[in-house]
C-alpha cells in the first residue's frame, strides 16, 4: 500500500462508491467522481432524496467490492462506442463531448461498474483498505458549477492508506467542526449573513466589528511606520477603467454587471490597482520620488458561484488589505525583502510562526520582458532566502503578467492557509502608459508589484476565528473584561469601576443580572471573555478585584490601578496569551 498514491486510492474509492449507489438506487445517473483534499466525493442525479442513513448501506455495499477484489480494467473506446454504452446517462456524454479530437476516451471498468475516465486508480480493489474510508456527507451541487444546470446529489468521504491515517483525520475533522468560524462567529455573536438581502455580503455586528477595528488600527499603524502611505479610492469606474486594465477581456464573468450613469457603463471594483494608477498618474512622477508605498482597505465586490460561497472563507464583497510598490528597477530586491520582514512581523503579531513561502515563475505565455522576469524572480528567492523561509519553486506557475510569492501560514491544528501575496506587475503599467523620469532625463518604465499581506479581512478574520476557537488575545478579544458583582450591593462599585476601565481603553461590560454568580462565570467564560474580575465586600475595602482567567485560574486582591496598567501593557504588547 505504502507504494501507491493517497490520490489513486481516493479516485478509485469514489468509483467504488458509485457502483455500490447505482446498485443500490436502480436509475441512478453518475457525473464526476474525482479525488480531492483529504477525500474523494461523487455527483448523482438520483430517482429520489438520499438520506443520512443511506450512507451506513452505501458503506456496506462499498466493503463488500472491496473485498471482492475486483480489477480495475481500463479500456481505450472510440467515441461510438462510447455513446452507445452510455446512451442514457446523459451527464456522461455531455463529458464525452469535452474530450478533444486528439485525446484518448478511456474507460475504467471494476465489478459491475464502468465508468468514462482518464484514471488513473488502484490495480485492484483489494489494494483499497475496506476500514480506512469513511462516508461523511450529503450535499447539493449544480452539475458543472452552474446555478442553471440540474441540482445534483453529492456524497463526500474520505480515504486513507490505513485505520490509523483515518482515526487521525476524523480527530482533526472533530476539531474543525468545533472551530468552524460559521458555528463560533454565530455562538459569539460576531456577524452574520442573510440569503434574503444578498448572499455572500458579510454584516458585522457590534462584537465582530470591534474586532476589525482592532485589527484595522493595527494594520494602519504598521504601514505608516514601515512607509506606506494610505489612499481611499472610489468602489466604481467606468468601462474604460477596466477596459484599460483588461479586466473586462479576463475577468468579466467574476464581475457584477455594469450601471448605466449619463450612458455610461460603471462596474463594482473588482480590485483596487487600476485607481492606484490613476492616482499615479496625476504627476509626472520622477526618480526622486520611487519608490512609492500606497496602501489600502478596499472593499472590493467579486461575483462567486452560489455554491463557491463558504462563510467569511468565500464572498462577494470584501475588504482587500491591497497595497501597491511602485519603484525602480535598481530598487526591486530592497522593496520585495522588506515586503517579506513586514509581513512575518505582522503574522508574528496575530500568533501566526509557522509559515512556508510558494514561488511561481514565469509561464510560456506571459507579457512583458525576460530580464524584467529574471530581475523579479531573482529578487522574490533572495527575499524568501534571506528570510530562512522553507519554500517551493512552481516553475512556470506565475500569472501572465509576473512572477510571485504566496505565503501559507499552518493555524493551530496544523491546516495550511494561503494568505500574503507579493505579485509583481509587468502588464498593467504597459496597459495605462506608467512612467517615470530617471536620473538620465529619459521616461521609463517603474517596476509595480502588488501585494495583500492578509489577504482580505473577510477571510482573515475567518481563519483567526478558526485559530483561536473564539478565544482572542486579550488585544483582539472584544470585551476583555467582565465585571462580576458576587451581589447586587455591589453593582455601583462595579458602575465605577466599568468607567475607570472604559477611560483606559479598556473594553469592558459589568454583568448586572439576577443569576448567580457562578452562572455569571459560566456565562463569561462561554463567551471566551479573557479577564473577569470579581467584585464583593472585601474588594470594595481595599479597592481591589479578585481576578479569573477565562482559563479557570484565580488571582485575589489586585489592586485597581496595577490591574489597569497590566492590562494596558498586554493589550500595548499584542500579547498572545
Amino acid at each position: 500500500m505504502a507504494d501507491i498514491s493517497i490520490e489513486k486510492i481516493r479516485h478509485s474509492m469514489a468509483h467504488v462508491m458509485a457502483e455500490a449507489v447505482t446498485e443500490m438506487i436502480p436509475g441512478t445517473k453518475v457525473a464526476i467522481g474525482p479525488s480531492i483534499d483529504n477525500g474523494f466525493y461523487y455527483d448523482f442525479d438520483l430517482p429520489r432524496a438520499l438520506l443520512e442513513e443511506d450512507l451506513e448501506e452505501i458503506t456496506v455495499r462499498m466493503k463488500d467490492i472491496i473485498n471482492g477484489k475486483f480489477d480495475f480494467i481500463r479500456k481505450v473506446v472510440t467515441r461510438e462506442e462510447a455513446r452507445k454504452l452510455f446512451s442514457d446517462e446523459n451527464y456522461k456524454l455531455e463529458l464525452l463531448k469535452a474530450i478533444s479530437e486528439d485525446e484518448e476516451v478511456s474507460l475504467f471498468n471494476q465489478g459491475e461498474f464502468t465508468d468514462l475516465c482518464r484514471g488513473p486508480h488502484v490495480e485492484n480493489t483489494s489494494q483499497l483498505n475496506a476500514g480506512a474510508f469513511k462516508l461523511l456527507s450529503i450535499a447539493g451541487a449544480y452539475w458543472r458549477g452552474k446555478e442553471t444546470n440540474p441540482m445534483l446529489t453529492r456524497i463526500y468521504g474520505t480515504a486513507w492508506n490505513n485505520p490509523k491515517e483515518l482515526r487521525l483525520y476524523l480527530k482533526q475533522r472533530e476539531e474543525m467542526e468545533k472551530r468552524d468560524h460559521r458555528k463560533v462567529g454565530k455562538a459569539l455573536d460576531l456577524y452574520s449573513t442573510h440569503e434574503e438581502a444578498g448572499p455572500g455580503l458579510i454584516y458585522w455586528h457590534p462584537k465582530g466589528a470591534r474586532i476589525r477595528l482592532a485589527i484595522e488600527d493595527y494594520w494602519r499603524d504598521v504601514h505608516y511606520k514601515n512607509g506606506y502611505e494610505l489612499l481611499y479610492t472610489p468602489h466604481l469606474g467606468k468601462a474604460w477603467l477596466w477596459e484599460t486594465s483588461g479586466h473586462l477581456g479576463f475577468y468579466n464573468e467574476s464581475m457584477y454587471s455594469p450601471m448605466v450613469v449619463d450612458d455610461n457603463d460603471y462596474y463594482m471594483k473588482p480590485m483596487n490597482c487600476p485607481f492606484h494608477i490613476m492616482i499615479y498618474k496625476t504627476d509626472i512622477r520622477s526618480y526622486r520620488e520611487l519608490p512609492l508605498r500606497w496602501a489600502e482597505l478596499g472593499t472590493v465586490y467579486r461575483y462567486e458561484k452560489s455554491g463557491a460561497l463558504h462563510g467569511l472563507l468565500r464572498v462577494r464583497g470584501f475588504t482587500q488589505d491591497d497595497a501597491h510598490i511602485i519603484c525602480t528597477p535598481d530598487q526591486v530586491e530592497d522593496e520585495i525583502l522588506e515586503v517579506l520582514r513586514f509581513s512575518l512581523n505582522m503574522w508574528k503579531a496575530f500568533g501566526f510562526t509557522d509559515i512556508k513561502a510558494y514561488l511561481s515563475t514565469q509561464p510560456d505565455k506571459s507579457v512583458g520582458r525576460k530580464e524584467d522576469w529574471d530581475t523579479a524572480a531573482v529578487s522574490l528567492e533572495k527575499a524568501i532566502k534571506a528570510e530562512g523561509l522553507d519554500y517551493e519553486v512552481d516553475e512556470g506557475g506565475g500569472a501572465f503578467y509576473g512572477p510571485k510569492i504566496d505565503l501559507k501560514i499552518k493555524d493551530a491544528i496544523g491546516r495550511e492557509w494561503q494568505m500574503t501575496t507579493v505579485q509583481f506587475d509587468f502588464n498593467l503599467p504597459e496597459r495605462f502608459d506608467m512612467t517615470f523620469v530617471d536620473s538620465d532625463g529619459k521616461e521609463k518604465r517603474p517596476y509595480m508589484i502588488h501585494r495583500a499581506l492578509l489577504g482580505s479581512i473577510e477571510r482573515f478574520f475567518g481563519v483567526l476565528i478558526e485559530h483561536y476557537a473564539g478565544a482572542f488575545p486579550v488585544w483582539l478579544s472584544p470585551v476583555q473584561v467582565r465585571i462580576i458583582p458576587v451581589a447586587e450591593a455591589f453593582n455601583d462599585f462595579g458602575d465605577k469601576l466599568l468607567k475607570s476601565l472604559k477611560l483606559s481603553g479598556i473594553r469592558a461590560e459589568i454583568d448586572r443580572s439576577d443569576s448567580r454568580m457562578n452562572a455569571k462565570i459560566r456565562n463569561a467564560q462561554k463567551e471566551k471573555i479573557p479577564y473577569m474580575i470579581i467584585i464583593g465586600e472585601k474588594e470594595l475595602e481595599t479597592n481591589t478585584v479578585s481576578l479569573r482567567l477565562r482559563t479557570g485560574e484565580q488571582i485575589n486582591g489586585i489592586p485597581i490601578d496595577k490591574f489597569i496598567a497590566d492590562t494596558l501593557l498586554k493589550i500595548a504588547d499584542k500579547d498572545l496569551i
